[in-house]
C-alpha cells in the first residue's frame, strides 16, 4: 500500500504535516500532565491500589444482529459468561452483508437504540462484524465514515471525520470518569470483532481470564513499543520513547528502533505480552509470541478498522486471533494524525489504574471518529 500522504499532493502533504505539528501542544506529555503520576512512573510509584471504580456488566449493553444466528449465538455466550442482565441484551434490525451503513439509516437505527437502553447503561458491544462504518449521505452530511463504535457512541457526525483535517476531540479523553453516558452524554462502544461462535468463545474467555491477572499475582509482563522502518507511521514515536522511560510494576517496557531497516520490523517469538504498539500496514508474525489475558494491540494504518479486508492492509482483527484481547483501526483515510490513534502511554496509565479495556482504549484517543474498537470490552487486569 502507499504511504499516508502519498496519495496527495505535495501541497496537500504540507498543510497535513503542518497541521499535525501544530496540533501538538494538545498532546501534553503524559507525566508532566499529572494524569499518569510523577515523573517516571507511571502509577507516580505511590503503590497505590488503582481505583476501585471501573464499568461493570450492569453498565454494559449487549447488541446482536437480528436474522444473523452466529450474532445472536455470540451475544449469549457474553450474556453468560459476564452476567449481563437480559433488559441489556438488544436485537436490532441492520445490514450485515455489507461493510457500510449509510448515515440516515444510521440516525434511525440509533434512535431506537438509545430509546430502548435502560436508564443504567454506560457502553455497548456489537457482536457482528459489519457494517463496520457509517457513511455520510452525500450533499446532506458530507461522505465522510465513522466507525461504527464510534458513531454509537458519538453519533453520526462529520467533524468526526472527513479523511485528512483534524477532527474533533471528545471530552472523554483521558478522564478520570467511569460513568462516561452519565457524566459526559458518552456511551463508549466496542466491536467483539470474532466472525465465528467459536472465535468468540476463545475471546470471551481470555477477557475474563484477565481479570486482576496483574494485582491478584506475581505474573510478569512486557510492551513492546515499536518504530519502524516505514517512516509514514511513526507518528507515535514521541509517545512510545516517553512511555518507555518509565516504570510500572511487573511491566517490562521495551522500544524497538528499526528506523534504518538494519533490524526486525516485528516483535516476534516473545512471551507475556500484554501491550504491543507498532507503525505497519501489516503484521505477519503477532502469532508467533505468546500473548497475556487482557492484551491491548494496534498498529498505525489507513483502514484497519474496515472489515472484513481492510482495503488489502491488516485489519484490527487479525490481532484478536493472534493472542490479543483488544485492538484498533481506523475505516477511512485518516493520514498519520497521532491523535487519530490509541495514545500507548494513556492507554497503559489508565489501565493501570483499574480501568477496564474499553474504557483506557477509548481514553487513549484524542480523536475517535474515524475509528473501530474491537476485543472483548469489561477485561480489566489491573482490577482491585
Amino acid at each position: 500500500m502507499p504511504s499516508f500522504l502519498a496519495a496527495f499532493s505535495s501541497t496537500a502533504r504540507i498543510r497535513a504535516v503542518r497541521a499535525i505539528r501544530a496540533s501538538s501542544v494538545v498532546w501534553p506529555v503524559l507525566l508532566a500532565s499529572g494524569c499518569g503520576g510523577g515523573a517516571g512512573s507511571v502509577d507516580g510509584g505511590s503503590g497505590e491500589p488503582p481505583a476501585p471504580t471501573a464499568l461493570g456488566a450492569a453498565e454494559l449493553a449487549v447488541l446482536f444482529a437480528d436474522g444473523d444466528t452466529t450474532s445472536e449465538a455470540i451475544a449469549r455466550a457474553y450474556q453468560q459468561a459476564r452476567g449481563i442482565p437480559e433488559a441489556n441484551m438488544l436485537r436490532v434490525t441492520l445490514p450485515t452483508r455489507t461493510d457500510a451503513i449509510d448515515s440516515a439509516a444510521f440516525n434511525a437505527l440509533k434512535a431506537s437504540i438509545d430509546a430502548r437502553l435502560p436508564a443504567g447503561v454506560q457502553a455497548t458491544l456489537l457482536t457482528w462484524t459489519a457494517p463496520s462504518r457509517v457513511v455520510g449521505v452525500q450533499g446532506v452530511q458530507g461522505a465522510c465514515a465513522m466507525g461504527i463504535t464510534a458513531a454509537l457512541a458519538l453519533g453520526y457526525d462529520a467533524r468526526y471525520c472527513g479523511r485528512c483535517s483534524a477532527t474533533a476531540t471528545t471530552a472523554y479523553y483521558n478522564s478520570g470518569s467511569a460513568r462516561p453516558f452519565s457524566e459526559l452524554g458518552i456511551r463508549p462502544s466496542m466491536m467483539l470483532g470474532a466472525a465465528t461462535l467459536a472465535e468468540a468463545q476463545v475471546l470471551i474467555q481470555r477477557g475474563v481470564a484477565a481479570d486482576r491477572l496483574m494485582t491478584a499475582g506475581t505474573t510478569q509482563a512486557t510492551a513492546w513499543l515499536v518504530r519502524t522502518s516505514d517512516a509514514s507511521r511513526n507518528s507515535r514515536e514521541a509517545d512510545f520513547r516517553a512511555l518507555a522511560g518509565t516504570t510500572v510494576p511487573r511491566l517490562q517496557i521495551n522500544f524497538v528502533d528499526n528506523t534504518g531497516g538494519a533490524g526486525s520490523d516485528e516483535i516476534t517469538g516473545r512471551s507475556n505480552l500484554l501491550f504491543y504498539f507498532t507503525g505497519l500496514a501489516r503484521v505477519s508474525q503477532a502469532a508467533s509470541n505468546t500473548w497475556l489475558p487482557g492484551a491491548a494491540a494496534d498498529h498505525l494504518t489507513s483502514f484497519g478498522g474496515v472489515l472484513p479486508d481492510g482495503n488489502g492492509q491488516m485489519v484490527a482483527t487479525e490481532w484478536l486471533r493472534a493472542g490479543a484481547t483488544a485492538s484498533y483501526g481506523t475505516v477511512e483515510e485518516p493520514c498519520a494524525f497521532e491523535q487519530k490513534f490509541p495514545r500507548a502511554s494513556v492507554l497503559v496509565s489508565r489501565y493501570r489504574q483499574g480501568d477496564t479495556l474499553i474504557e483506557a482504549y477509548w481514553k487513549s484517543v484524542q480523536w475517535p471518529g474515524q475509528g473501530l474498537f474491537v476485543g472483548e470490552p469489561l477485561a480489566r487486569p489491573w482490577a482491585p
